[in-house]
């Protein structure tokens, strides 16, 4: 079965994407859906391009009887309607959201998670009021150390609710928000409808969405997901390593980063035609981006790209572009590197065992030549299908893309077992080994 027919039928995938827009499926329940490459040929991301991220079922919230509560840390705990904000100054910002994983399926050795290549990311134009209001409103105390967002999803199974936190710097930066409107609409259920908080420059696990409580709290707070989950090293370190948990720390800038968009890898050019290489970069906290550089030679050799004028805000994407004509016959590996005033993209991998804040180098490989090569598309074999015990047991709460996309050793598919048991997946002892073998057969590391 050829590659393109396995994964139309054998997925189930395709046709669900085609009604999002031609988005990538990472998978369907929960729903995470990645934006394709064409996707950065916009400036803002349109919502229906926009990528999709959710780490429980999607809630339905009725705006009638939501209520944002603020409290903790205070001196005079609100209750705000959405009526109540809205009559606040408003503030609109464009702004980068992207996963802490985007890039996660590039790392070798693979780690698990979802494995999202590019395109979970996107720039909007966000519209909300600032967090240092409404916290100044509530008189927020100066013993405030952090602040804690809760949203009105509600945890799968035994897994702990989904709350994360900022550092009270970040809460009371001017940047950051707590968004009613994004591209000018309502925000959408998918995206955090009635509101969600934009920590921009931030990886999205900060942007909590269907916002219900804001707390200030007095220390750290070391809840699951800000002690157990969205945790990196700070650092690069052997591929492979386990790191001890006391040694990581939370998720928090991103890193500068640049994607060519066009040509598409395997793109096939012919010799002597001029091609135009697009793409866009973005950044953290390092500040803005200030210059994106192409190699057409492996990086042997660099030049500077025209970025495009009137972007330059400081958390949204720049696009940039350069003209190449190749004069030979030969594979090429196109390269782009983007900059900030202190930052620039690594030209190899910071391997992490999570696989958070991929910014390697972008890289993408095309043919020239008068006429094209033939390969023939690469075979697959369909994975036998999985036993009744295991539907049972680890289907309840997702889908098989979330399995199929993995490539993992045997220990880390143990590693993955004991966490969904640990989140309420009822695995027998018996059918462990079972278990095991079908993942690791089926699902091991790419060859």
């Amino acid at each position: 079965m050829r590659r393109r027919t396995f994964f139309g039928t054998a997925f189930g995938g395709l046709v669900f994407a085609q009604q999002k827009r031609d988005m990538i499926v990472r998978s369907t329940r929960p729903e995470d859906l990645e934006m394709p490459l064409s996707g950065f040929s916009d400036y803002i991301t349109p919502i229906d391009h926009f990528f999709v991220r959710t780490h429980v079922y999607e809630p339905k919230v009725e705006l009638a009887s939501w209520r944002l509560k603020v409290e903790g840390s205070v001196g005079t705990p609100l209750t705000l309607t959405m009526d109540d904000l809205r009559k606040m100054p408003s503030v609109e910002l464009i702004a980068v959201t992207e996963c802490a994983g985007n890039g996660r399926s590039f790392y070798e050795p693979t780690v698990p998670g979802l494995q999202w290549q590019n395109g979970s990311v996107g720039n909007a134009r966000w519209r909300g009021v600032r967090l240092a209001d409404v916290l100044k409103r509530a008189g927020v105390k100066s013993t405030g150390v952090e602040v804690l967002f809760d949203g009105a999803d509600e945890p799968i199974g035994t897994m702990q609710d989904f709350r994360r936190s900022i550092t009270i710097k970040k809460a009371l930066d001017e940047n950051t928000l707590l968004a009613y409107e994004m591209n000018g609409v309502t925000l959408p259920q998918k995206h955090g409808f009635p509101l969600r908080a934009i920590a921009p420059g931030w990886a999205s696990d900060s942007w909590v969405k269907w916002l219900t409580s804001v707390t200030v709290l007095d220390k750290e707070w070391d809840g699951f997901w800000m002690k157990n989950a969205y945790r990196h090293p700070g650092h690069g370190v052997p591929p492979g390593t386990a790191v001890p948990p006391e040694q990581m720390q939370p998720v928090t800038s991103l890193r500068v980063k640049s994607v060519i968009a066009s040509p598409a890898s395997n793109a096939w050019l012919r010799p002597g035609k001029p091609v135009t290489i697009r793409g866009v970069a973005w950044s953290g906290d390092s500040g803005p981006v200030e210059a994106v550089d192409i190699s057409t030679d492996g990086g042997t050799s660099w030049k500077p790209t025209k970025m495009r004028l009137g972007q330059q805000t400081q958390f949204g994407w720049r696009q940039w572009e350069s003209t190449w004509t190749p004069q030979k016959e030969a594979d090429y590996t196109l390269m782009a590197r983007a900059r900030s005033a202190t930052d620039v993209q690594p030209p190899e991998q910071e391997w992490n065992p999570s696989g958070y804040l991929w910014s390697v180098t972008s890289r993408t490989s095309v043919e020239v030549s008068t006429k094209r090569r033939v390969s023939g598309d690469d075979m697959v074999i369909a994975p036998r299908q999985p036993s009744a015990e295991f539907k049972n047991a680890c289907l309840t709460c997702h889908g098989e893309d979330v399995i199929q996309q993995q490539k993992l050793t045997r220990a880390q598919w143990d590693r993955e077992i004991n966490k969904m048991t640990g989140w309420g997946a009822q695995v027998k002892a018996e059918d462990r080994d079972k278990f095991l073998d079908y993942l690791f057969g089926n699902f091991g590391p790419r060859k």
